[in-house]
């Protein structure tokens, strides 16, 4: 028997516990019969001063996320959606693709990631833009971070023209993030030179903002959790299409 309210699909979601713009933007995007059920990695909230600091916090992710996919497989989900987006940028495609697999195995059900849900969003732009070759990233993370996710779009043939890493000073700083600032990030990696800009980070609160930027310049802006959440409808045959959350929104 299908699900009371989520009688078109069950999300399981994780994401760290210091991440308070994942559970909220997803639940703002899912369409009726959509329910999204999260399950918290648990994290500290650690200072972020640096690439040591950084490194840290990924391995504090990678030590506990098994346990919360158990954790939301218990109320029986029928797909898993990572809320988090660092961990798979990291080394690059290759890394990406062992973290699915690794993550598929735990579940016991297909998984969407950042990774590959930032990579279908700019094919399927294409459509609307016009090629994408050369892109901008904004991030909230430190050097390390940065220079994974560069890494992961050169592995996939794109030209990554820059990445602004905000430096964000620890996991909750994410999310304290003013819309000005996210706005100006955007504005200062935008240039005649680049197709399209590329968000990571889910706990910077990108996707509104990333929604009207397009407006502004008239190109893609991916905001990490609109990409993400789009993908996992999108691959369960849930093509509903609204506005307010950017171009991508609009696509099949």
């Amino acid at each position: 028997m299908p699900d009371s309210l989520g009688y078109r699909i069950k999300f399981g979601v994780i994401a760290p516990s210091t991440n308070t713009s994942v559970q909220p933007e997803f639940d703002a995007m899912a369409p009726p019969g959509v329910t999204n059920h999260m399950a918290r990695i648990d994290i500290p909230n650690i200072s972020v001063q640096n690439d040591d600091d950084f490194n840290k916090l990924i391995k504090l992710i990678e030590g506990t996320q098994d346990e919360a996919v158990r954790r939301v497989m218990s109320c029986s989900p029928a797909h898993l959606i990572m809320g988090m987006s660092a961990e798979t940028f990291w080394d690059g495609l290759e890394g990406s693709v062992k973290l699915k697999k690794h993550m598929q195995d735990v579940s016991g059900v297909d998984v969407t990631m950042g990774s590959d849900a930032s990579q279908a969003a700019l094919k399927t732009l294409e459509k609307r833009y016009g090629k994408i070759k050369k892109i901008a990233c904004v991030t909230p993370y430190q050097p390390v971070g940065d220079k994974n996710v560069k890494r992961f779009f050169e592995d996939l043939g794109y030209e990554v023209k820059t990445v602004k890493g905000l430096r964000c000073t620890s996991p909750i700083n994410i999310a304290e993030q003013s819309p000005k600032t996210l706005r100006d990030a955007i504005l200062e990696v935008d240039g005649d030179d680049v197709d399209a800009i590329v968000q990571a980070g889910t706990n910077l609160a990108m996707a509104k903002v990333a929604a009207m930027a397009e407006r502004w310049l008239g190109k893609p802006v991916v905001a990490i959790n609109t990409a993400t959440y789009w993908y996992a409808l999108r691959n369960n045959g849930i093509h509903d299409q609204f506005d307010g959350w950017g171009s991508l929104m609009l696509e099949h």
